[in-house]
């Protein structure tokens, strides 16, 4: 069905900015970014028992976490490096 602006988008995606950004600009969009895709990864594992929707409005907490990612195993690796023990990138991040 045709909405007030003039485009098809599926049904419940209308009400919704973030929702209606995502059918508008990415999907169906093919992605060839190893970064980008590893991010919908995530989230596809995340939407198992939530809706599309929920993963939707957690996805900036997702790019922070996977953002931060990098810094950890480069912090764990400086920390070893100097004899450290237990100082993995989950410890480091945490």
């Amino acid at each position: 069905m045709m909405n007030e602006d003039g485009r098809y988008r599926c049904f419940g995606s209308d009400d919704d900015p973030v929702m209606r950004d995502y059918h508008d600009l990415e999907w169906g969009v093919p992605i060839h970014d190893d970064r980008h895709l590893f991010e919908l990864l995530c989230l596809e594992g995340a939407q198992a028992g939530l809706s599309w929707r929920t993963v939707l409005h957690r996805r900036e907490g997702y790019r922070l976490l996977l953002a931060e990612t990098p810094e950890s195993q480069a912090m764990s690796k400086a920390l070893k490096e100097r004899g450290f023990n237990f100082v993995g990138p989950t410890i480091c991040y945490a």
